[in-house]
C-alpha cells in the first residue's frame, strides 16, 4: 500500500528502500527516519454448532452482499483473537457462542489478511441478524449454499470442519485438528 506522509512525524519525504538491517524495502521517513511496517490485518471468527447444524450469516454489507459467510470480522486493538471471535458473533448473529478450538488459520499473503476462525458452540440455538447480516440460520450440512458462499476462508473452513467431522465419526481422527493453509 503506498504511503504519501510519513505517520510519525508528518513529512512527505518517504523513500521506499530496505532499511539497514532488515530484509525487506519498506517505507522510510527521510526526516525523522521512521519505518512504516505494513503488516497483515486478522480477521477472527467462528464455525459456530448446534446439534449438527452450523451457523451462517447473509451478508448485508460489501464486500459480497447477499451471500453467506460465517461470522466474523477484523481484530480490533485490545482484543484477543477469542475475544473477537466472540465479538463478531454476537454483532453479526446476535449469538453468544462457547469457544472450543482454534480450527483454521488461512494465510491471504496477496491481500495481506490472516483469517483466524474458532470451532464455537451455541449453548442454545438462539440467534437473529445483526446489523451487518441481512439473515442468519442454522444449516444442516447437505443443505450449505455452497454456490453462495461470500469468501473462499469460509468455504474452505466448512469443507475441513465436514471432513473431519466425518472422519471422527468414523473414528480415524479423535478430535478436530487445527487446520493451516494459504490461498
Amino acid at each position: 500500500m503506498a504511503m504519501n506522509f510519513c505517520s510519525h512525524c508528518g513529512a512527505q519525504a518517504l523513500e521506499f528502500r530496505i532499511p539497514e538491517g532488515d530484509l525487506k524495502p519498506r517505507y522510510v521517513c527521510g526526516q525523522c527516519g521512521y519505518i512504516h511496517y505494513q503488516n497483515p490485518k486478522s480477521v477472527v471468527g467462528t464455525l459456530s454448532r448446534w446439534q449438527d447444524q452450523v451457523l451462517l450469516c447473509r451478508r448485508a454489507i460489501e464486500p459480497r452482499y447477499g451471500l453467506w459467510t460465517l461470522p466474523a470480522g477484523f481484530l480490533e486493538i485490545g482484543e484477543s483473537i477469542g475475544e473477537g471471535a466472540r465479538r463478531e458473533t454476537q454483532e453479526e448473529a446476535n449469538a453468544a457462542v462457547v469457544l472450543d478450538r482454534l480450527y483454521t488459520v488461512i494465510t491471504l499473503p496477496k491481500i495481506g489478511q490472516l483469517h483466524l476462525m474458532f470451532l464455537a458452540d451455541l449453548p442454545q440455538p438462539e440467534f437473529s441478524a445483526g446489523a451487518e447480516s441481512l439473515e442468519v440460520r442454522l444449516f444442516d450440512e447437505e443443505d450449505i449454499p455452497w454456490e453462495a458462499m461470500a469468501f473462499r476462508t469460509v468455504s474452505r473452513t466448512l469443507r475441513c470442519f465436514f471432513r473431519d467431522r466425518l472422519q471422527i465419526r468414523q473414528k480415524a481422527l479423535s478430535e478436530f485438528p487445527l487446520r493451516v493453509s494459504v490461498l
